[in-house]
């Protein structure tokens, strides 16, 4: 899904919402700043295998998409913290239900994993 989609005045709501976190970080970013502001350090560590150029990548979209805050504190070195912004958080509350369906979905997969019973 492409950018631009999120902006499509002319899709559904639940594709104009996908197009925003659409891609392999913005969940877990969404996730990891539900718990609070964080520095971009500290969100790399706690999602390995995110480069930090795909981080600010990824930040700077959902600034863009009015999800999350970007604040300079000045301060040397300079110390830059994201937060969500209650627009984010009301996407977070939104997607709350689907991460239980996911939860119930593991489970399920899980159980189908076990040796069947005799």
């Amino acid at each position: 899904m492409t950018r631009g989609r999120a902006q499509d005045l002319n899709v559904c709501g639940v594709t104009a919402a996908i197009a925003v976190i659409d891609g392999k970080w913005k969940t877990g970013l969404l996730w990891l700043l539900e718990q609070g502001p964080q520095r971009p350090g500290a969100l790399r560590r706690q999602l390995p295998g995110l480069s930090e150029k795909v981080l600010t990548q990824a930040l700077r979209e959902m600034a863009d998409d009015g999800l999350v805050h970007r604040e300079v504190h000045d301060v040397l070195p300079l110390k830059t913290e994201y937060s969500l912004t209650p627009f984010g958080q009301d996407l977070a509350d939104a997607l709350a239900p689907l991460s239980d369906w996911g939860h119930r979905r593991l489970d399920r997969l899980g159980g189908d994993l076990l040796p069947a019973a005799r």
